[in-house]
């Protein structure tokens, strides 16, 4: 297949397209100083598409230049409805009360092909560099024959930061000590795959690959059944029977963990994902604790053995008692628990020496000292200035080379070095030459991309692959996480636009893909239920989850008839109902834990609409709507391994809609009511969604009667917050009947009221529906009906705890009153049974979720999260 000629005609021909752009991008890379453009993926040199791409190319000339622009913003939904984020390095803009929040993952909509040939070469090379790492790690951390042997200069292990002292002499189970080896490699020039990095401390990017597997299969189902790329799935499958095999020989059911340093994470999405794709569960440093030399989880007063840790924790922060004492993220005694073989941790302490420049410019010797082999997978010339003939080289051409020092921190790029940065790190270098390494600048193919909008470019791509230890060897990810590099030099860090899935086909006479084989492995091969398990932290965000998505709900509510009122009176302000409206906004205040701003009627009303406005749009204003769903999404991420994917379509929908808008009102006061409106509704119903979806098809577990109790004290709250503000003061009767009826479309009780109290307004008849109706699931004897219910089943639960004491004594009191008695008045106005009732039940409900939290959700207050103190939490 030849490529057209570009003529004015071709406009939406994207090949076309391709052709001029490909053109473009090596007269820039020649101007930029940017990487050199090489080798073409999608056609050779003669300009004919290569026989991998050739179905893809066809799909893309169908579709042209807007089919490709459709196809970017189908996979754009995708991936926010799957809820795939991640969080950028700099943290600059952070808001200081949340941390960093998470913005949607970057994927390209069109794969990255590799033919089955090229896919053969590549695994080979990758495989035996996997086991290559693997006998240096067992090596360096063992008998050490490559430093006594005068293979490896010392210096160069001992200067590196990823050596790990401490880890000296522990060795993982099995045969293979590095487990898990994330490789990225690129393309050169010459169509010979060369290595770029080696990822070896805690790789990350796997579950991103299979992850964007998914979004990519789904946008273009037509494309992936016609091409029929090897599936990625089965290396999860092999990855958790790698996990479960690590474990000591004295664990019979081995329980595994992916231990994480929390949602603030770059790559939290990464390890949550992978964490529900293998069915263990998802810890941090607070959820597990050392005791008597072994690893537990806690687990609701109660503590679970540990057998197999996936370190997802940088090795340093892994134990501040023996590594970093200033870690927040470690477990404390981890390494002694390593020493005395009772744990496994995974990758293992100091394995990040493998990445060290130093270690990665001997590989070739080492290859030959250890394997008796020449490395398949070849990778730039590198220069260490130890030796004399390559620190000339190397200072002669430090604007050509990538400088690498030994003992750790950034790179740099020569391209990008001043005159005098030049002169300084020349002088660095001949001072400690033995500390640097220089290595040629990193190659790299390009490939369609439609990241970009205008339709089809050709990008400078590279990819991470993955391999797993297994028994036998190791068993490699078919594809990896493929991705577009960001022009300029600064591709030569890796730096990156977009991910790309990868593509790798069928063989010629393709034959049915294996599977990891279960049979074959003894009876300790199969881990523990979790069934049961939930930590405090796990416990407490899913408490907050019930929180956040009740306040959501009733602020949407509340937000939507205010508004209704004032549009509703806003011209006839003299009448009796429109006293509704400050009465409403006051409620808001109140709900919010804030103030009107004013105790003047006349101006509360007239700034109702920006009032509105912020407490439907302003994140950062203490109760508004975007506020709690924000805070429902980092709660619901900190717990993502337990939430189906259907969850993550609802949050994403209503996350889009409030926490992407102007904080500021439009000077357009019709387009700023349409958002509103339009605002409000998505939420609730989204909230209503997410609620039949937790009561229909979560199980029964602790973690939902958890959620469950939080969202019905968080009911609670509302309700006498509500009442208390809007029926404890005698009004007007048109104002009266106006503020009982919006109180009830507030409690979504309105309907049924009216068929009980045809023509009246009655605040009994109110008290009667929404305190004490049992039969009412909105009612404030419900909520307590199930918040006794849901106790009973914690541990701990005797029928007396203090917890259960405190939902009885609120029972009683409501017991004691006839709704009747809630209409008297006293000479002031004031409904003062109503008031106490509701002022003391809002509070014992406040204290109760204070009890709560203190009793069966506390964690270890010496440890903190990756973002400082943990202040996700709205005062309850």
């Amino acid at each position: 297949m030849v490529l057209p000629a570009s003529g004015a005609h071709q406009i939406d021909d994207p090949l076309a397209r391709y052709r001029r752009m490909r053109a473009q991008q090596v007269l820039f890379d020649l101007q930029d100083g940017g990487p050199a453009t090489g080798y073409d993926e999608f056609v050779d040199a003669a300009g004919d598409v290569r026989p991998a791409w050739q179905e893809l190319a066809d799909g893309m000339r169908d579709r042209g230049r807007s089919g490709l622009d459709r196809l970017r913003a189908a996979v754009r939904d995708l991936v926010d409805n799957d809820g795939i984020t991640y969080i950028p390095v700099d943290y600059q803009g952070a808001d200081p009360d949340s941390g960093p929040m998470p913005i949607p993952w970057r994927l390209d909509p069109l794969p990255l092909v590799i033919s089955a040939a090229d896919w053969d070469g590549l695994e080979a090379g990758l495989v035996q560099r996997s086991r290559l790492l693997d006998a240096v790690l067992a090596d360096l951390y063992g008998p050490q024959r490559v430093i006594t042997g005068g293979v490896l200069p010392p210096q160069l292990l001992y200067a590196h930061p990823g050596y790990q002292r401490a880890a000296h002499g522990i060795a993982v189970p099995g045969r293979h000590q590095l487990f898990l080896h994330g490789c990225d490699v690129s393309r050169a020039a010459s169509g010979d795959f060369l290595v770029n990095a080696d990822w070896t401390q805690a790789p990350s990017g796997a579950g991103y690959a299979l992850a964007g597997r998914r979004v990519i299969a789904h946008a273009v189902p037509e494309l992936y059944e016609q091409i029929a790329p090897r599936p990625a799935s089965p290396w999860a499958q092999a990855l958790r029977l790698a996990l479960i095999d690590a474990a000591p020989e004295s664990a019979e059911e081995p329980v595994v963990v992916v231990l994480s340093p929390g949602i603030h994470s770059e790559t939290a999405f990464d390890q949550a994902y992978l964490a529900s794709l293998l069915g263990f569960p998802l810890v941090e440093s607070a959820d597990l604790v050392v005791r008597d030399g072994k690893v537990w989880m806690r687990s609701m007063g109660t503590l679970q053995r540990v057998d197999v840790v996936l370190r997802r924790v940088d090795a340093d922060y892994a134990d501040p008692l023996d590594l970093r004492a200033d870690s927040r993220l470690g477990v404390v005694g981890l390494v002694e628990a390593l020493r005395r073989g009772s744990v496994s941790v995974v990758n293992t302490l100091g394995s990040g020496i493998l990445e060290s420049p130093g270690v990665q410019r001997f590989l070739p010797q080492l290859a030959a000292a250890l394997l008796d082999e020449t490395p398949l997978l070849g990778a730039q010339p590198m220069y260490w200035g130890g030796i004399d003939v390559e620190r000339s080289h190397l200072l002669a051409n430090l604007s050509s080379l990538l400088i690498r020092p030994v003992t750790g921190g950034e790179s740099i790029v020569g391209p990008e070095l001043s005159d005098e940065r030049r002169e300084q790190l020349a002088a660095a270098i001949s001072t400690t030459p033995w500390q640097w390494v220089g290595q040629e600048l990193p190659e790299f193919c390009s490939a369609p991309s439609a990241f970009a909008a205008g339709g089809l470019s050709a990008a400078s791509t590279g990819a991470r692959l993955f391999t797993v230890a297994q028994r036998g060897g190791y068993a490699p990810m078919i594809g990896g996480l493929g991705y577009v590099l960001a022009p300029g030099t600064s591709a030569f860090r890796l730096d990156t636009l977009a991910a790309k899935d990868v593509w790798v086909r069928m063989p010629a006479r393709a034959t049915a893909e294996k599977t990891p084989d279960v049979t074959g492995l003894p009876a300790m091969a199969f881990s523990r239920p979790t069934r049961e398990v939930s930590s405090p932290r796990v416990l407490s965000d899913l408490f907050w989850i019930g929180r956040y998505a009740e306040r959501t709900e009733h602020m949407a509510r509340l937000l939507t008839v205010t508004r209704e009122r004032h549009h509703e009176f806003r011209y006839r302000p003299t009448d009796d109902g429109g006293d509704c409206v400050p009465v409403l906004l006051a409620a808001l205040a109140a709900l919010t834990g804030g103030d009107t701003g004013t105790d003047d009627v006349t101006e509360m009303v007239a700034t109702a609409w920006s009032t509105l406005w912020s407490l439907t749009a302003d994140r950062h204003r203490p109760g508004s709507l975007a506020q709690s769903v924000e805070r429902l999404g980092l709660a619901a991420r900190a717990v993502r391994d337990q939430m189906s994917n259907d969850i993550w379509m609802v949050l994403a929908a209503v996350e889009r809609a409030l926490l992407q808008a102007p904080e500021q009102p439009p000077e357009s006061k019709a387009e700023g009511e349409a958002f509103l409106s339009t605002t409000n509704n998505l939420a609730l119903a989204g909230m209503l969604a997410l609620s039949g979806m937790i009561a229909e098809s979560m199980v029964r577990d602790i973690g939902w009667t958890m959620m469950d109790i939080g969202k019905r004290i968080e009911r609670g709250l509302a309700l006498t917050a509500l009442l208390q503000t809007t029926l404890t003061s005698v009004r007007r009767p048109g104002a009266e009947q106006t503020v009982i009826e919006s109180t009830l479309v507030a409690c979504e009780s309105l309907v049924i009221y009216r068929r009980r109290n045809p023509g009246k307004a009655s605040v009994a008849g109110v008290a009667e529906l929404v305190l004490f109706d049992g039969t009412n699931p909105r009612s404030l004897v419900y909520q307590l009906e199930r918040l006794r219910a849901d106790l009973k089943t914690l541990s701990g639960a005797s029928g007396s705890s203090r917890a259960e004491r405190m939902v009885d004594e609120i029972a009683a009191r409501l017991r004691r009153i006839e709704p009747d008695e809630l209409e008297s008045v006293d000479g002031g106005g004031r409904r003062r049974e109503l008031d106490g009732l509701l002022a003391a039940t809002h509070q014992a409900l406040r204290e109760l979720a204070g009890v709560i939290s203190a009793t069966h959700l506390s964690v270890p207050g010496e440890m903190q999260p990756l973002w400082g103190p943990d202040r996700r939490r709205l005062v309850p």
